[in-house]
């Protein structure tokens, strides 16, 4: 069980890092001096804080996950940047907090949008860098041609283009060769009489739809094997592989070998095989001989779907999940492990974020992140590589809340975090919690402390009125 003062979990006998906000120099790491770094992020779809052995699931097994935090760095207080897919997955590809990049709601069919190409991802910066780039799994930042992955600085794509519950465009660019099952014909896709939902959606292999409806419980695998075959492809360059597996965002499915095998049911069934995946992914960087000069990263997009119930995750002991700024929707698992660079068995409870990769990875890369524009994510290195007394390098972290579904309101910033203060302001309601005390959110101090409720207010004020005019 995890106390609400301290994640005891895999934490016996391992390096903590510090707990005080300042900035910190990156620490010269050791690199191969020809050959840059490669790296590996392995993103999960509305997986729960608490839904890893190593952040204390009761009931599910990840053996694979759990021995990969052994070997490197697992974070406790570490951030997506919106409770829901798409901003989130934007911010991540850019650095940037979703006032700025543009996608500031969940995209869904009818959407001509998608993440605008005057932003910079990852993939350009590395790939302007030498790097090879691939994108395998769910996209989900505009499914149309101009928005794909391959419009944003990825060699190759394949996956789906969107959630898992989504249907199939009707004007979607088919291959000449893709394979149609359950009924499906190339008439009833371009009629738009296909049946909506219901995990019918649609397999893509660059910029063409070439399988539909793809079988939702060969995901997980497919994907593991295509990230596997393009690292044997790249071994002999630096590589950028943005794995994003399309799941535990419902509706689930597991493949026969890992069905009815948890106990936490089909949930549990969902992230016990995305774990023997990862397990796999891992023997093959040790297998060519890759261990050494590769980072993986693994986390979750945003907290867990609650209301999908025994469908959806946990994120105990935090409070809320998806599409709220209470703790459980922004805060999120993530393990990091490079041998050699990254000690083994470090917790980390230092605030960090998926906005951090970018910047992170570019500077590990010999990069840097593009001068013009604002990149709100800071450089991580000191806290990964264990620099003694590294501090965050965030003084305010922003908890945006996406914009409504449909609604004209953009969207707003609704909490932040300095230090272990958070600050909430939904509506009229106004919420002071101490983190490091309360991890759980339990106890409004706001009354108890109007002094710091006003500090934080004016900080809160100033932060929403830099990130709308900086863009």
């Amino acid at each position: 069980m995890i106390k609400n003062s301290l994640l005891r979990v895999c934490a016996a006998n391992l390096v903590v890092c510090g707990l005080a906000t300042a900035e910190q120099p990156a620490p010269a790491v050791k690199t191969n001096p020809i050959r840059p770094p490669n790296f590996v992020v392995i993103l999960t779809d509305d997986q729960g804080y608490q839904d890893v052995g190593c952040y204390g699931s009761p009931e599910i097994k990840t053996p694979n996950l759990d021995h990969m935090a052994s070997q490197g760095v697992r974070f406790t207080d570490f951030y997506v940047a919106s409770s829901v897919c798409s901003p989130s997955r934007a911010s991540l590809l850019t650095g940037r907090y979703l006032s700025r990049h543009g996608i500031q709601r969940v995209l869904h069919l009818k959407d001509l949008q998608g993440l605008p190409r005057t932003e910079t991802t990852i993939a350009e910066i590395l790939k302007d860098k030498g790097y090879a780039t691939a994108c395998i799994g769910k996209w989900h930042l505009g499914h149309r041609s101009e928005f794909l992955p391959t419009r944003h600085g990825f060699d190759f794509y394949f996956g789906i283009p969107y959630s898992n519950d989504m249907a199939i465009d009707p004007e979607a660019n088919l291959s000449d060769k893709i394979l149609l099952h359950d009924g499906a014909t190339v008439e009833k896709i371009r009629a738009g009489t296909e049946p909506l939902g219901q995990g019918r959606a649609p397999l893509m292999q660059g910029e063409r739809v070439i399988e539909f409806p793809v079988d939702q419980s060969t995901l997980t695998r497919r994907y593991t094997d295509e990230a596997i075959a393009f690292i044997r492809d790249n071994r002999e360059h630096p590589f950028f592989l943005y794995l994003a597996h399309a799941m535990p965002h419902t509706p689930l499915f597991a493949s026969p070998e890992f069905a009815g095998k948890s106990k936490r049911g089909l949930y549990g069934d969902v992230i016990e095989e995305l774990d023997a995946h990862t397990g796999r992914l891992l023997a093959a960087l040790n297998e060519l001989g890759l261990d050494e000069n590769t980072l993986v990263v693994f986390t979750s997009d945003n907290g867990p779907w609650l209301s999908r119930k025994q469908n959806g995750g946990s994120a105990f002991p935090l409070r809320g999940g998806k599409f709220s700024t209470y703790e459980g929707g922004f805060r999120v698992p993530c393990i990091m492990r490079w041998p050699g660079k990254i000690a083994s068995g470090v917790v980390c409870s230092e605030v960090a974020s998926t906005i951090d990769l970018l910047p992170t990875l570019a500077g590990l890369a010999g990069a840097v992140p593009p001068p013009d524009r604002v990149i709100d994510g800071k450089d991580i290195r000191p806290l990964m590589f264990g620099v003694e007394n590294a501090r965050t390098p965030h003084n305010v972290f922003q908890y945006w809340k996406q914009r409504r579904q449909g609604g004209a309101e953009p969207a707003r910033l609704e909490a932040i975090r300095s230090g272990p203060w958070k600050l909430r302001m939904e509506g009229n309601q106004v919420e002071l919690f101490n983190l490091q005390d309360d991890i759980g959110e339990t106890k409004n101090l706001a009354e108890q402390m109007p002094g710091r409720v006003e500090q934080l207010k004016k900080v809160m004020s100033q932060a929403g009125s830099e990130a709308r005019k900086a863009q």
